[in-house]
């Protein structure tokens, strides 16, 4: 098969999203006295540490799915979505998404948040692809464990990989592919597409992007100047260093 697919990839938090879906989610949460949120803060300053066990955090962040009833995970989840998370998406991430799509590429989100809490975003941006973190869910109940591996790390590329084997794919069809993302935890497939791109990027990541000569862009804190001043064209054929 020729490799004639162009892919662009999204991680969500603090890249398309100008801040972090799951921690807003456990304010919520905790407001109504579903989880610690003190405990939900120390795991992402392990996130940000590079040193998260991720089994551990996805216990404390899924048990509220088997613990809760829907019709109140619902409600919580609409005040979330409205409140919190709308206002934190920028036009300049919008545009961004919709310059990737009227190219002609096959636009996905990519995130180690749960697919319960994600969809509704990816739905937001019109981004028709979503890869992230599945919650197990049996006979029609939430159980509070993960299906599969969590989408984290190494796991991102493990989950794209079973995406593309699900549509007939490999990653040797891809011709060209962009990922976006402002983690170092976020590495290995930043290091798989040929278009790297770090957003508004962590300190380490910084110091890899500038290293290699990885594009680095702010998608918020510009967020109302026109998208060819904040962006510029993306490139067509550039490679990363460590595709080179």
């Amino acid at each position: 098969m020729v490799a004639n697919l162009r892919l662009a990839l999204f991680d969500l938090d603090r890249t398309l999203l100008d801040g972090d879906s799951d921690l807003e989610w456990s304010e919520v949460l905790g407001a109504a006295g579903a989880i610690q949120v003190d405990q939900v803060r120390a795991f992402h300053a392990d996130y940000h540490a590079g040193t998260l066990d991720i089994d551990a955090f996805l216990r404390v962040q899924l048990a509220p799915l088997a613990q809760e009833d829907e019709p109140r995970l619902y409600a919580w989840r609409t005040e979330w979505l409205q409140a919190r998370i709308l206002p934190r998406i920028s036009r300049t991430s919008r545009a961004l998404v919709r310059e990737h799509a009227a190219r002609g590429h096959e636009v996905a989100l990519i995130t180690a948040t749960n697919s319960w809490l994600t969809t509704p975003i990816a739905r937001e941006l019109g981004i028709p692809h979503l890869i992230a973190t599945e919650p197990e869910r049996i006979e029609g109940r939430w159980t509070g464990r993960v299906a599969g591996v969590p989408c984290f790390r190494g796991g991102k590329v493990v989950k794209l990989d079973a995406w593309l084997a699900a549509r007939g794919r490999a990653w040797d069809d891809v011709r060209e592919s962009w990922f976006y993302s402002d983690s170092h935890n976020d590495l290995p497939l930043l290091e798989r597409v040929t278009h790297p791109v770090a957003v508004s990027p962590d300190p380490r990541l910084r110091a890899m992007a500038e290293s290699r000569g990885w594009r680095i862009l702010d998608l918020h804190a510009s967020a109302n100047r026109k998208l060819d001043a904040q962006l510029g064209p993306i490139p067509a054929n550039r490679r990363s260093a460590s595709t080179s």
